[in-house]
């Protein structure tokens, strides 16, 4: 399977009639699919996107499976295992992605809204721990790690591709999910460091709430000129 056909159930923010390309975003909830799929869906959509294509988020879940970025180094993968490996193209080390993570793909226009790579990943940060207060729990990004954490351990990972001017991969949440397969691996290439997730922080809410909310503030971030 080579591509990945997009079938939203629900848009967050519908498009205006007079369509500000700006500032246009739509929102897409896609259930759970494969990473590959997803992945090269990802790149025909900044590869075929023009000018005044509408920026996207995709929500959805992966099955299990380990993703290598760019300069990722096999050694952080520290044990045999029958889950996949992906060498993708996102920046950053080794993490896993599976039911019960959510994970939120920004397909954005940088160059349109002028917007920088550090800005952007403030803003992912930011939306994360905005999204944590809302529960009462404090959290951090890191600029020697990027990511965000609540108490030294890490609950969202971030990866992004530039291409022609846009971004795609996104920010990785974890809600309720198997953190086993974290153990064989050093998460984002980081020895012994420890994740963690809202079911283990006394967050009832779940996936499906949580995507919705988690894009929500990030939309309050990439309006937010700051």
């Amino acid at each position: 399977m080579n591509t990945l056909q997009i079938e939203p159930q629900s848009h967050e923010q519908s498009l205006p009639q007079a369509i500000d390309y700006r500032s246009a975003i739509t929102t897409k909830i896609l259930g759970t699919v494969e990473y590959v799929p997803t992945w090269q869906a990802m790149k025909n959509f900044t590869q075929q996107r023009t000018s005044t294509t509408p920026d996207e988020i995709w929500l959805l879940e992966h099955p299990p499976v380990y993703t290598q970025g760019i300069a990722g180094k096999p050694e952080h993968l520290l044990s045999p295992t029958n889950i996949p490996i992906v060498k993708t193209d996102r920046g950053g080390q080794i993490t896993y992605h599976g039911p019960g993570q959510v994970i939120m793909y920004l397909l954005l226009d940088l160059q349109r809204r002028q917007l920088g790579i550090r800005q952007l990943v403030r803003k992912m940060e930011q939306a994360v721990i905005d999204l944590l207060e809302e529960y009462n729990t404090a959290a951090n990004g890191s600029k020697d790690a990027p990511g965000v954490y609540v108490d030294d351990a890490k609950i969202a990972s971030l990866g992004l591709k530039i291409r022609r001017g846009a971004c795609y991969h996104g920010i990785a949440f974890n809600v309720d999910m198997d953190l086993t397969p974290f153990s064989i691996i050093n998460p984002c290439g980081y020895s012994g460091l420890r994740v963690t997730q809202t079911k283990a922080l006394s967050i009832s809410d779940n996936k499906e709430i949580l995507a919705v909310k988690l894009a929500q503030h990030f939309v309050t971030q990439l309006i937010n000129k700051g």
